[in-house]
C-alpha cells in the first residue's frame, strides 16, 4: 500500500538511491532536492517521503513558494517537483499511486490550497501519461525547463 508523509531524517536511508543519467534529466535525486530545500531555506516548501509497505520508496517537494507563479497566478497553488521514486521499485505503480493520492494528502494538510501544478519534461512521456491518468490536464501551455520543452499541468482540489 503506498503512503506519503512529510520527510524525516530517518526516511533518508531508504531514498539514497542513484537515478540513471536518464532520469537526471528530468528530476533531481532526492539529495539534491534536500540541498536545494536547505540552500533556500524556504518555510514554504515541504519534503514528502513515498512509502510502500511502510518502506520509504519515494520522494516529492511541494513548493508554495514563489517558484509556481512560472505555471500559474492561483495563490492558492502549491508546485509539486522533484518527484522521484527508487529506480528498485520502479513499474509496480508507486509513481501513480502516490499521484492519486497527493490531492487527498495535500488537502488534508493544507487545507487553503485549491490546485496542485507541475511541468513535465515533454520527452519524459512516461511521467507526463502518469500525471495524466492520475487527473492532471494539460491544457496546451508550455515552457522551456533545463532540459528542453515542458508540459504545464494541474488539478484542481
Amino acid at each position: 500500500m503506498v503512503s506519503l508523509d512529510f520527510y524525516k531524517q530517518e526516511d533518508f536511508a531508504g531514498l539514497n538511491y542513484a537515478l540513471d543519467e536518464h532520469q537526471q534529466r528530468y528530476t533531481s535525486t532526492v539529495e539534491q532536492a534536500l540541498k536545494r530545500l536547505s540552500e533556500i531555506n524556504d518555510p514554504k516548501a515541504y519534503a514528502i517521503t513515498v512509502f510502500e509497505n511502510r518502506q520509504p520508496s519515494g520522494f516529492f517537494v511541494l513548493d508554495f513558494g514563489e517558484d509556481k507563479f512560472d505555471l500559474t497566478d492561483n495563490e492558492q497553488s502549491v508546485l509539486l517537483r522533484s518527484l522521484s521514486i527508487n529506480p528498485d521499485l520502479q513499474g509496480k505503480g508507486i509513481g501513480k499511486a502516490a499521484m492519486q493520492i497527493a490531492d487527498e494528502f495535500v488537502r488534508g494538510n493544507f487545507p487553503d490550497c485549491e490546485e496542485i501544478v507541475l511541468a513535465v519534461n515533454q520527452k519524459n512521456l512516461s511521467a507526463y501519461h502518469i500525471y495524466l491518468k492520475t487527473g492532471y490536464l494539460y491544457d496546451g501551455k508550455s515552457r522551456i525547463g533545463r532540459s528542453g520543452p515542458q508540459y504545464l499541468m494541474y488539478k484542481k482540489l
